[in-house]
């Protein structure tokens, strides 16, 4: 393969701090600062390193909605949800409860065989995942 991952999903939120703290609480995540982007000067950017290659690229747009639609599996466009890969059992275990405690999902793990895993929503609305294989 000529690839090694994932670098980075950019998403539009109302409240980048808001989401920077619900993944550095349940993932451990690193939260970068906010700064401009664009040239209008209604647009900012703040990266969030979900794991040592990977991270998500939150945008707080003046005047986007894009963040309040919500709408069921399957019906969400062309990237329905995102998976994000367990570091390890233990991790996995780790994350799922500080999921549950957040609210953020109930917890069920679904067994696909080689794999795990949990889904969780984040507080704007995101989809997510978050997988272990089956050892």
């Amino acid at each position: 393969m000529l690839l090694d991952g994932v670098n980075h999903i950019a998403c539009i939120s109302k409240d980048a701090a808001r989401l920077g703290r619900f993944y550095a609480d349940v993932f451990d995540a690193d939260v970068g600062p906010t700064r401009p982007h664009g040239r209008d000067g209604g647009e900012t950017m703040t990266v969030i390193r979900i794991g040592p290659h990977t991270e998500l690229n939150i945008f707080v747009i003046d005047g986007n909605t894009e963040a309040e639609r919500q709408t069921p599996m399957w019906g969400r466009g062309r990237i329905d949800h995102v998976g994000l890969q367990a570091a390890s059992p233990e991790a996995f275990e780790v994350i799922r409860q500080r999921l549950i405690d957040a609210a953020a999902s109930d917890g069920a793990i679904n067994d696909f065989g080689t794999a795990r895993s949990v889904f969780f929503r984040d507080p704007d609305g995101l989809e997510g995942e978050v997988l272990i294989a089956t050892p």
